[in-house]
């Protein structure tokens, strides 16, 4: 567990095992830590060489600009491998995460040996820009608030800054507009998981990614909302099936 100063912030991160590098990427408003919820972090690190960070402004890790992109994101994880001398890697992105691993595929197409991307979108559709219309801080249950205040270390400005990038988002067309020849370009094999009742994210982007990227393979989670992965059944074959996909 470390922290690094890197493009402009400080960003934490977790480091454990031997293996070939396996990179996981956590959603927005949340942690890396939040992994442990879907995977047993320990049998893991028997097998790779874990790298979990904390994303710009989230978790333990700043962002003294308070601006958000997930293009910003895949820098900043690009330079936390390199300053790791890892040149090649495998990873699962959820969410955010995935997002971040889109842009950095289709930047640097040969680096990644595999990807899961998890409720990962091409851009942002109008059912999604009107729920992150709704990311305010007003209203929220003491629940809610402890339920962030447990993930982020810096504070409540903290927490009302990363629900106000999410209201950012609803207006933004640059960041996250990734058209069919572009994920063409993308050549890591990628396999995309999807619940096909994601209220963000609607099952026919599944669908169009999968077609668009080569050697991807599609996964929808019946029944299963945004980030369909954390519970039960769903959760038990995510795990089979994500592992032996990167193992593949």
């Amino acid at each position: 567990m470390t922290t690094i100063d890197i493009n402009g912030i400080e960003m934490y991160f977790e480091e454990r095992g031997q293996g070939e590098p396996l990179v996981l990427l956590h959603g927005f408003t949340g942690a890396g830590a939040d992994w442990q919820h879907v995977y047993d972090l320990d049998e893991l690190a028997g097998r790779w060489r874990l790298i979990v960070p904390d994303l710009r402004g989230h978790g333990r890790s700043s962002n003294p600009g308070g601006v958000f992109t997930h293009a910003q994101c895949a820098r900043d994880v690009t330079a936390l491998l390199d300053h790791l001398g890892v040149a090649r890697f495998r990873a699962v992105g959820m969410s955010l995460g995935g997002n971040t691993l889109l842009h950095m595929a289709s930047r640097q197409p040969d680096r990644a040996a595999a990807m899961v991307l998890v409720s990962a979108t091409m851009h942002y559709p109008a059912q999604a820009r009107a729920i992150m219309r709704q990311m305010t801080e007003e209203g929220r249950s003491p629940a809610e608030w402890a339920e962030m205040r447990g993930r982020h270390a810096h504070g409540d400005d903290q927490i009302r800054t990363l629900w106000r990038n999410a209201r950012a988002f609803a207006d933004d067309h640059e960041d996250m507009a990734f058209t069919p020849p572009r994920l063409a370009t993308i050549t890591t094999p990628t396999l995309i998981v999807y619940g096909d009742r994601d209220p963000l994210y609607p099952v026919e982007m599944a669908v169009d990614m999968y077609r668009a990227i080569p050697n991807a393979s599609l996964c929808v989670v019946p029944g299963g909302g945004h980030g369909p992965i954390f519970a039960g059944d769903a959760r038990t074959s995510f795990v089979r099936t994500s592992l032996a996909f990167l193992a593949s």
